[in-house]
């Protein structure tokens, strides 16, 4: 039993509630405490902190309204889902992006495709692949 902090990784966002609502839904991750400046989501011992960067714009989007990806970004949280299919359609719904099936591939006994969060920071999905 862990009774140490849990491994978390803090996300650097213009709007807390948006950004956690697409967490929460996507990788199911649940709660943990939060107020309008950051929140705290956690899912099988490791916790996302979802944290208010001050000054932040939004994020740009493109001509048909798609918020622009972040493929600069030095880093990409991947997350366990139970289906891909289900995470790219929640993602939507929340304003991110799971790209299409074609571009789902196989590794280390899981299958994972790429997206987006609904401020573009680059994340990936995987389910298993038994």
């Amino acid at each position: 039993m862990n009774t140490g902090p849990f491994p978390s990784v803090v996300l650097f966002v213009a709007a807390v509630e948006r950004v956690a609502s697409f967490y929460k839904a996507v990788a199911s991750m649940q709660c943990a405490s939060g107020d309008g400046d950051h929140a705290v989501l956690e899912i099988d011992g490791f916790q996302l902190v979802i944290h208010k960067l001050p000054g932040e714009p939004d994020p740009i989007q493109d001509s048909q309204g798609r918020v622009r990806v972040r493929e600069d970004a030095y880093s990409k949280l991947c997350l366990p889902v139970q289906s891909i299919g289900v995470a790219r359609s929640q993602a939507e719904a929340f304003g991110g992006h799971i790209k299409p099936t074609e571009h789902e591939w196989q590794a280390r006994g899981f299958r994972a495709c790429d997206g987006n969060d609904p401020e573009g920071n680059v994340i990936q999905v995987r389910e298993s692949a038994a």
